[in-house]
Order: structure tokens, then C-alpha cells, then sequence
């Protein structure tokens, strides 16, 4: 198994940032774009559940309305990609049953050798009390997934933003998320950066790590 050499992924870590401007000119080439697509696609979450959709904003019109609706942040319009994060907003028996048909297709195994698993994750996310703040837990698997796509992207030297600073109900509008069960939580805008962008070059603002990792 290939193995990422620790001063790369050191190296990798340090030439990340959060790109404010990027250069509109610059396409991630479509085999590039295809691992990022992964990422997402092979992201953990809990149970497996999977309780998102990453959508994929092509479509420049769509894109120009959702500058609009992120207070006219240029990376909206000038990255190469554009994702936007959803979240399932209620967990339901049927998804479940979806996940636990998907697991016998693949790993070759009995409906009803599954029902255990179907059970458990019941009565933990639909009828039990976590069900009351399952939006939140499915926000919260969007952000693992997140964490992958940068990662990985910092890995290929792909620049990205994450964006929370967002008008997501606008955003669920103009993508025609309502009554759709899901809910915009965050973006991506990735791509390359701009030359012009001032912030490429500034040294990292971080706490020592004393004071942010603790060993016990």
C-alpha cells in the first residue's frame, strides 16, 4: 500500500489555506475532479447512513445567483468548482432500509441477517430521543465529509474555501431544495488561487499546540 511521506503531508497542511481568490481562468482538469468526487463519495459517517447529497453547482446562471445569496463573495463565481453541502434533514425508516439493502447487495448478505442493525439505528436516530436533533447530526456528518474533500484537495494542490457564510435557505431556493427533505449547511469553492490573493503568502495564525492538544 503507497504510503504519503510525513514531509509531504506536513508540507501539505502548511500550503493550505482557506483561498479568498481564486484565478477564473484555472479548471481542475476532469481526472483530478474525479478524486475529489470520491472523496465525498467514500466520506465516513455515522452508521454509514450517509445522510447528505453533494451538489455539483455547473451551471453558471445558478452560480451567479448564489454569489448574490453569499454576500457577493467572488470565489461563488471564480473557482473552478462549486459544491454545496446538504444534509438530510429527518433520518426515516425508509433511508434506513435503503442503507441496510445497499449493505446485503454489496457484501453479499441476508436481509435478515441485518435486521440487528436496522434496529439499533431505529432506535437511536428515528424513534429515540436523539431523533428531536437529528438535523443537527446530519450537519455534523456533512462536516466530516468536508474534512476529506480538504484534505484530499491540500494533498492534489487544490485550493478551496469552506464557506458557512451563506444564505441557506436562499441557497435551498435557488437550487430547488424545498420540500426536497434536504438543507443547504455549507459550500466549497475550489479551484486555484489568484496571484492577487493577498493571503497565500501570510504565515499561519494558530495557538501553540500545547494549548490545543492534550495528552493525558
Amino acid at each position: 500500500m503507497a504510503r504519503v511521506d510525513n514531509e509531504i503531508l506536513f508540507q501539505q497542511m502548511n500550503w493550505r489555506y482557506a483561498c479568498k481568490k481564486f484565478d477564473p481562468n484555472k479548471v481542475i482538469r476532469e481526472a483530478d475532479w474525479n478524486i475529489l468526487v470520491e472523496t465525498l463519495h467514500l466520506a465516513p459517517s455515522s452508521y454509514n447512513l450517509q445522510p447528505w447529497k453533494f451538489i455539483v453547482v455547473q451551471n453558471t446562471e445558478l452560480r451567479k445567483q448564489l454569489f448574490d445569496a453569499s454576500w457577493k463573495q467572488s470565489p461563488v463565481t471564480d473557482a473552478s468548482h462549486f459544491v454545496v453541502l446538504t444534509y438530510k434533514e429527518k433520518m426515516d425508516e425508509a433511508h434506513i432500509d435503503r442503507h441496510v439493502q445497499q449493505t446485503s447487495k454489496i457484501r453479499n448478505i441476508e436481509i435478515a441477517n441485518l435486521a440487528k442493525m436496522k434496529e439499533v439505528a431505529m432506535r437511536d436516530l428515528v424513534i429515540g430521543p436523539r431523533s428531536a436533533t437529528i438535523d443537527f447530526w446530519a450537519q455534523r456528518q456533512c462536516y466530516i465529509a468536508m474534512g476529506s474533500f480538504l484534505t484530499t484537495a491540500s494533498l492534489m494542490e487544490i485550493d478551496t474555501l469552506p464557506m458557512e457564510g451563506i444564505n441557506a435557505p436562499e441557497f435551498d431556493r435557488i437550487l430547488g431544495l424545498e420540500n426536497s427533505g434536504y438543507k443547504t449547511v455549507a459550500a466549497i469553492a475550489c479551484g486555484y488561487r489568484s496571484p492577487e490573493d493577498k493571503y497565500a503568502t501570510a504565515k499561519k495564525i494558530r495557538f501553540d499546540t500545547a494549548d490545543v492538544i492534550v495528552y493525558k
